[in-house]
């Protein structure tokens, strides 16, 4: 196919006065969505830092809403100036909110009450309560006390928004669970299978649904009487809590098993394939992409990018179910896709979609003067390291899915300080769009997230002694520049 026709905005607009989308509302927010990233896009458009604070607390974004002081502010990015929602009452150390989710309406069910169907942030306490709190107003509409046999900690989503996963501290195993399962280093739900990892590297798969058939001892409901042990109480009500209702008591039937560097993997593609690492150290930037089905290597699924830096370069499988990976180096970021060789549907092959490549000097490289005793200088050149920070150098990668964008933060150090900018790629073809430059320095020793969502920029730094900042950038349209230059989202 050839490149995609760039949108006309007054066109769609006159389009959707008239009602042409009327039939589906999917369309409508399609051609919305079309026309905010044409003015994202445009020459004319800038993005401009609206509001910086700072925090001795983490700071997290999500959806439009920045959150402070362990999730107990939060503060809406919306508006033209960022304004507080609400805040609730200070609390002690041992009721802070240690993670949360947002959770949004779900789709095709009845809920009980009109609240339910309001966006809610799902918050676990240090004290093991599980609360469901208005987005908008901070109010606890629901609490569901978890138990005290154990520390919880995190919050992940099982099945994203409908499923919620909550993970404890790691506790230390009885025998025999380490009979069944071994010596464990960390697990985690997803999607239905239950994903356990180990320090020799290996990770194996199990079906979650299987274990709840073969091991369920008793069926709860929250908010019904239940008796446990000798003790009668309510389920998710305090002292009472949700008691440990699966017993394994033999090794579950196991799906897949690997054995990878650090624990890394991931399932992807189409069909389903997955991404390890051989499991010895020197192996470290090495990928292999191999086929579920029958651990096969796909064709050309070896993947390594040759380049010399101090931190390693990633690799994971592209977010927008595309099947297409992505792979991330100092200097350059490669997108591949996964297709059948020809021939042999049976095999798949990886090829390059497209490279995004730094802008850097070709063949740059050092002279280095020493001075030898008999006073004759010596002149000897060597190659800079690929993530020297005097070269741009690409520190994070994201995907907007709404806008269909790849967003490229590039950092490049200028005399003392370091000077960011977010690059927005077309997702299809990688075509630069639009370049964003970042105000404030960037210090490539401090933690940094970038968060690009619709007409909102957002960058959150931790420096040391547990000092964060927030920038908030947002789309301005100037009217007084015309734009001189057309950028279309196509192959070059």
């Amino acid at each position: 196919m050839g490149p995609t026709q760039k949108p006309n905005v007054c066109r769609q607009l006159s389009r959707r006065a008239l009602g042409f989308f009327s039939r589906d509302a999917g369309v409508v927010q399609r051609t919305n969505l079309g026309i905010l990233r044409v003015l994202v896009c445009q020459e004319s458009t800038k993005f401009k830092n609206v509001w910086t604070t700072h925090s001795k607390s983490p700071i997290a974004y999500e959806r439009g809403r920045i959150y402070f002081d362990n999730y107990r502010c939060c503060v809406s990015s919306v508006a033209s100036e960022p304004r507080k929602l609400y805040e609730m009452p200070k609390c002690s150390k041992s009721e802070k909110i240690e993670d949360a989710l947002l959770w949004e309406c779900p789709v095709g069910e009845i809920l009980p009450n009109p609240s339910d169907y309001k966006s809610s942030l799902i918050a676990l306490t240090a004290h093991n309560w599980l609360f469901r709190i208005s987005a908008t107003t901070g109010k606890v509409l629901e609490k569901i006390y978890l138990a005290s046999y154990c520390k919880f900690r995190y919050l992940s989503w099982d099945t994203p928004q409908e499923v919620i996963a909550v993970k404890s501290a790691q506790n230390k195993c009885s025998a025999l669970a380490r009979q069944i399962f071994g010596n464990v280093t960390d697990a985690t739900l997803s999607h239905g299978i239950l994903i356990v990892m180990y320090s020799s590297g290996l990770v194996r798969l199990y079906s979650f649904q299987a274990i709840i058939e073969q091991f369920m001892q008793q069926k709860l409901d929250l908010g019904c009487a239940c008796r446990w042990g000798g003790t009668a109480g309510t389920v998710g009500e305090a002292p009472f809590g949700i008691p440990c209702n699966i017993k394994i008591t033999d090794s579950p039937p196991l799906l897949f098993e690997v054995s990878s560097l650090e624990n890394a993997f991931q399932i992807g593609g189409h069909p389903w394939h997955y991404i390890i690492t051989p499991n010895k150290k020197k192996q470290k930037g090495v990928f292999h992409i191999c086929a579920l089905k029958d651990n096969s290597l796909a064709k050309n699924g070896i993947q390594e990018m040759e380049c010399c830096s101090l931190e390693s370069d990633w690799i994971y499988f592209h977010p927008d179910a595309s099947g297409r990976i992505i792979h991330v180096g100092p200097n350059q970021v490669k997108v591949l896709k996964l297709n059948e060789v020809e021939n042999n549907s049976a095999q798949h092959q990886i090829s390059e979609d497209f490279v995004i490549l730094a802008n850097r000097e070709k063949n740059k490289n050092e002279n280095l003067l020493t001075v030898t005793a008999s006073g004759r200088v010596v002149k000897k050149k060597f190659n800079l390291l690929d993530d020297d920070p005097e070269q741009e150098t690409f520190k994070i990668v994201d995907y907007e899915d709404e806008l269909d964008l790849l967003s490229v933060v590039a950092v490049t150090q200028i005399d003392a300080e370091g000077k960011a900018h977010l690059d927005f790629h077309c997702n299809e073809y990688g075509t630069l769009l639009k370049s964003i430059p970042l105000e404030e320095s960037w210090d490539v020793t401090y933690s940094h997230e970038v968060y690009f969502d619709r007409d909102l920029v957002l960058h959150i730094e931790q420096k040391p002694s547990r000092v964060f900042s927030c920038y908030v950038y947002q789309m301005v349209c100037d009217p007084g520049e015309e734009e001189t230059t057309n950028r279309s989202c196509e192959k070059e």
